[in-house]
């Protein structure tokens, strides 16, 4: 037996703890997690990932954003949509994701304690529990997976009904008229776009002059024109100067000296790691200015060899579908045993109204590596379930090598962007060419088939193999038979 309490330690159910707790259980160690709240699922269940994307769908729904081009804007009337038929189904939601998880760690002789843990020695933690009680643990091993919690600076008046941060915002009470949203990263320009599709006023402040540097240039500005056509008043190179609650509405003074006003205000200008209450110095990590942790890429070990971190708080691409990869890496290599390593490329997503997803590089990126490149673009509109759906926008975008003809990068804006990105994925980890579009068959009709039509785009344009030519047949062998007749 070992002389630790526990073989692995998990701090956090988040996407990446649950991945790391389940396999850990599926190679029979003693495992234990550990949640400072009373129900596990971490940010993502409760306050982020799930919440969000969940909200998207019972907006577009309710409001039959999907049907008025059929139909017209009139088609449901906002009016009736009320915050309780938002939040039914998203209660709905997060409850059987909650019994999912607790199933799956039963299933694995997963444990589980509630309360919150810190370091008292390089392998000994405390857990407070909210009752006041105590208690130190022990085990070889530890994963950090606490997440994030929302940046809350002094200048904003915070008071969790008019004005809120993206862990607060599904509590509001009733639908604002209006709304103001500060920060136009992934949280901010989901909820924007999301409120928008209600019909709701939405201006989106951005102190930058640009948004979601991230992405292909190309498809932000296709994603921009579509966002100010659907009323998203997008204010960019705003700072903002003071923020007022004036009890019916807020005030935002910019440093242009403009004011904007909303009867709510939605302040998503980013994310800390949360782990101020972890003692961190006693173990002798140390975090960044966002309090996130820094790790080996490979292993996700940080620099004390027995405590590894994982998911949002080691930062970039703080997503929940790496998170899981990085959660099941991190237990593998912890307890020593062999596993795949990541595939290098994986799919980013947007869930905002419209959807965007990318995977591989951008066009910005091929250009500062001097990559010789030629691009496919296909619009939604140019298919038939394009029409049969009613779409007037959408756009799929792909890259492919001149050289070796290879795709370097998709990028999708539109409808089911997040579902269509994973076709794409699939074709950049085989290594596949501009060849694998023009030659498979895709399902008529589908929006998939813009695969084909972009492939096809960029292969016209492209230099012709010396394979794919077409030698002509000379009739000099019939002349010669002749001559000797």
């Amino acid at each position: 037996m070992s002389k630790y309490d526990y073989d692995l330690i998990i701090i956090g159910s988040g996407p990446s703890g649950r991945a790391a707790a389940i396999q850990a259980g599926k190679l029979q160690r003693r495992v234990l997690v550990i949640d400072r709240q009373d129900r596990l699922g971490g940010v993502s269940v409760h306050t982020g990932t799930i919440p969000s994307k969940t909200l998207r769908e019972t907006v577009l729904n309710l409001s039959g954003w999907r049907e008025r081009s059929f139909y017209g804007r009139s088609y449901r009337v906002k009016d009736q949509i009320r915050a309780e038929d938002l939040k039914a189904r998203l209660h709905m939601t997060l409850d059987h994701e909650v019994d999912v998880l607790e199933h799956q760690f039963n299933r694995n002789h997963v444990e589980t304690l509630n309360g919150f843990a810190k370091f008292v020695g390089p392998h000994e933690v405390e857990v407070a529990t909210d009752a006041g009680e105590s208690t130190c643990l022990t085990a070889a091993k530890f994963l950090i997976a606490t997440g994030t919690k929302t940046y809350r600076p002094d200048y904003v008046p915070f008071n969790g009904k008019t004005i809120v941060d993206g862990d607060t915002f599904l509590e509001m009470a009733e639908i604002p008229r209006s709304l103001v949203v500060i920060g136009a990263g992934v949280i901010g320009v989901e909820y924007a776009t999301m409120f928008s599709a209600l019909d709701v006023r939405v201006t989106l402040i951005e102190p930058r002059d640009t948004f979601l540097d991230f992405i292909d240039s190309r498809l932000i500005h296709d994603f921009t024109h579509q966002i100010r056509e659907n009323g998203v008043d997008l204010r960019l190179g705003s700072a903002v100067e003071k923020i007022e609650d004036a009890g019916s509405h807020v005030e935002v003074t910019l440093d242009n000296g403009r004011h904007v006003r909303g009867e709510m205000l939605l302040f998503a200008a980013g994310r800390m790691g949360a782990t101020s209450a972890l003692n961190l110095d006693s173990v002798g990590l140390e975090t960044d200015h966002r309090n996130r942790i820094s790790v080996d890429r490979k292993t996700y070990q940080t620099t004390v060899p027995h405590i590894y971190a994982t998911g949002d708080v080691i930062g970039h691409p703080s997503l929940a579908s790496t998170s899981l990869q990085q959660g099941r890496v991190a237990a593998c290599h912890a307890l020593d045993t062999p596993t795949l390593p990541e595939s290098p490329w994986y799919p980013y997503g947007i869930y905002s109204v419209p959807e965007i997803s990318t995977c591989g590089m951008s066009e910005e990126e091929l250009q500062e590596r001097g990559i010789p490149y030629e691009v496919g673009v296909a619009r939604f509109r140019e298919t038939s379930r394009g029409h049969i759906m009613g779409l007037e926008h959408g756009m799929l975008k792909m890259l492919f090598s001149l050289k070796t003809r290879r795709v370097l990068g998709v990028q999708i804006v539109g409808e089911g962007a997040t579902e269509l990105i994973h076709i794409a994925q699939a074709v950049l980890n085989l290594k596949g060419t501009v060849d694998y579009f023009v030659q498979n068959t895709f399902n008529y009709p589908t929006l998939a088939e813009a695969y084909k039509i972009a492939g096809l785009d960029a292969f016209n344009r492209m230099p012709i193999p010396e394979e794919f030519k077409v030698r002509k047949k000379t009739d000099e062998p019939a002349k010669k038979e002749a001559k000797k007749a």
